[in-house]
């Protein structure tokens, strides 16, 4: 019993320095101490927190505190996408669709939008209907980009409804209908 316990409080003990040092460079960015910002972000990121390596990219992409460097933001992302940090999962996607950082790679781009899509990013889910509208990644599927776009709407991307109507209007009335019925099956499931 004290085992298993002990296997679950570990972690989240040794997570509490990371935090700490997280949320410091939290206060110094919004302070403008970005200097100070990259440090704790770095010492937090290095001992694994996600929150962390998602800003700490942010730094390095934007330039704030270091100079810009899109390899470090790209390397960075990753890291937080990889432990299933939504907006870093959103940035990856955009990342590879880009070639920012890294090459550009739309398959990479679909799988890391559908992996926020998933989680109701309602960007990625738009950026994925655009993808599968276009054939960028995998195979053009009016179907899958019907559906992408309902999810936006639904998660209220501004932009949603008018891709709707463009994808209506290319589709037939069996693939209209289909759409229709896998977005409103996933509704069903929410």
């Amino acid at each position: 019993m004290r085992k298993h316990l002990l296997a679950a409080v570990l972690p989240l003990l040794m997570s509490l320095p990371a935090q700490a040092d997280y949320e410091e460079g939290v206060t110094a960015a919004q302070n403008g101490d970005y200097a100070t910002a990259l440090r704790e972000f770095t010492t937090a990121a290095e001992a694994g927190l996600d929150l962390a390596q998602y800003n700490l990219a942010i730094l390095y992409f934007t330039g704030q505190g270091v100079a810009q460097d899109y390899a470090e933001a790209f390397r960075w992302t990753k890291a937080a996408a990889v432990q299933g940090h939504t907006n870093a999962q959103f940035n990856l996607g955009a990342l590879y669709y880009t070639g920012t950082g890294t090459g550009v790679d739309f398959e990479q781009s679909l799988s890391w939008y559908t992996q926020a899509a998933q989680a109701h990013h309602a960007d990625a889910q738009y950026n994925l209907a655009t993808m599968y509208q276009l054939g960028e990644g995998a195979q053009a599927d009016l179907i899958q980009a019907y559906f992408w776009a309902s999810a936006a709407q639904y998660n209220e991307h501004p932009d949603a409804p008018a891709l709707l109507g463009e994808l209506a209007a290319q589709m037939t009335p069996p693939q209209l209908s289909e759409a229709r019925g896998i977005f409103a099956r996933w509704v069903l499931e929410q």
